[in-house]
């Protein structure tokens, strides 16, 4: 296998004067953390080129393939950055240019023999002055070559520190290589898909609860912002099950490694069905919500016609025995005045009566 040199004087993101495996709290690199890992154990480094000659030039195995790997952590790294570890691990352009701008779909490339990993990341957080919870995505990138993977993140979900530190608790488990990390990243991000869909699902239910509740209330608008979160949940999720179905069958996987990324595929694939069921659920929920409304505007609407007819009755007769002319009956009769308003209430009570017995008021 032809290995990348490293010049012997590079000092490749230098540490600064911290430990190395610890963020800063105010850091000037992209760089998370690095480490070399042989036979499941880290072994820190001054740089991250100090990590890839400790892999490359001190520990071969007879065949000449490396007995570890070297993994790097990056969040939202700047061009220059990525570019110049580019260069010591023989990243292709291509996957380097989609790396730096993110906002790609879930994929799997290979480049010669690396392999390109896009997954998308997904959190439920509160937005806006309302505190209404919307889906924020965001994106992992790996690069997984024969003796080191390169993580780049892009957003703020999706950390993996504690990805990390869960694999430094099992060697053995990372000594299977980078198709360790691999499988232990996708497995995180897919339990992010979990706790999102689970939380999505309480507020379905509580929009179908006071769709349903005999107080009336507007859930139109939180109805169309469920809609739109499915669907970028939908987004995020779907794509990822091609990608996980062909790592399965690459030849640089262990055995052990596809065993836990079928299992990852499953969750994966009851997470899509769950988003899907969503979706479908939320249409019927909006279509009730709207006959619900139309015949809440039918109902005042009949309110409103009853009592118009109901005024409507003094109205005429006032209208009539208020046109002067000389010759009209009942205007010079001693009870004409008692009489009409006799008759105006028999008139009113009697349409409100009959509007009573109608439901319409």
């Amino acid at each position: 296998m032809a290995m990348t040199r490293v010049r012997p004087g590079r000092a490749l993101f230098k540490t600064r004067g911290r430990p190395t495996g610890v963020q800063a709290p105010h850091r000037g690199s992209a760089v998370i953390d690095w480490a070399a890992y042989i036979d499941g154990h880290r072994a820190s480094t001054d740089t991250i080129a100090d990590a890839v000659r400790l892999i490359r030039d001190g520990r071969l195995t007879a065949d000449g393939d490396s007995a570890g790997f070297v993994w790097v952590g990056l969040h939202e790294p700047s061009a220059a950055e990525l570019t110049e570890l580019a260069e010591v691990f023989g990243l292709h352009p291509l996957a380097v240019e989609d790396a730096i701008h993110a906002h790609q779909r879930p994929k799997l490339e290979r480049y010669d023999d690396v392999h390109f990993v896009v997954m998308k990341t997904v959190g439920y957080v509160s937005s806006g002055p309302g505190g209404a919870e919307v889906v924020e995505t965001g994106e992992i990138m790996i690069f997984c070559g024969p003796d080191f993977v390169v993580t780049v993140r892009h957003g703020k979900h999706g950390a993996l520190g504690p990805v990390r530190r869960d694999l430094e608790q099992d060697p053995a488990r990372l000594a299977l290589g980078p198709a360790a990390v691999l499988h232990a990243v996708a497995d995180r991000v897919v339990d992010g898909y979990v706790g999102v869909a689970e939380a999505v699902m309480e507020d379905i239910d509580e929009v179908e609860e006071a769709v349903f509740s005999p107080e009336r209330t507007d859930e139109s608008r939180r109805i169309y912002r469920l809609k739109r979160e499915v669907i970028q949940l939908k987004r995020a999720v779907g794509p990822l099950a091609g990608p996980l179905r062909h790592l399965t069958g690459r030849r640089f996987v262990p055995a052990e490694i596809k065993e836990y990324l079928r299992d990852v595929e499953d969750h994966l694939t009851r997470v899509r069905e769950q988003v899907e069921a969503y979706d479908e659920l939320l249409n019927p929920i909006l279509q009730a919500h709207m006959t619900q409304v139309t015949v809440a505007d039918n109902r005042d609407m009949r309110k409103i016609s009853a009592w118009g007819a109901i005024f409507m009755v003094p109205t005429a007769i006032a209208g009539i025995y208020g046109m002067n002319f000389d010759f009209m009956p009942e205007t010079q009769w001693r009870f004409g005045y008692p009489m009409i308003l006799g008759v105006i209430a028999t008139a009113c009570l009697s349409l409100y009566g009959g509007f009573r017995r109608n439901g319409w008021l």
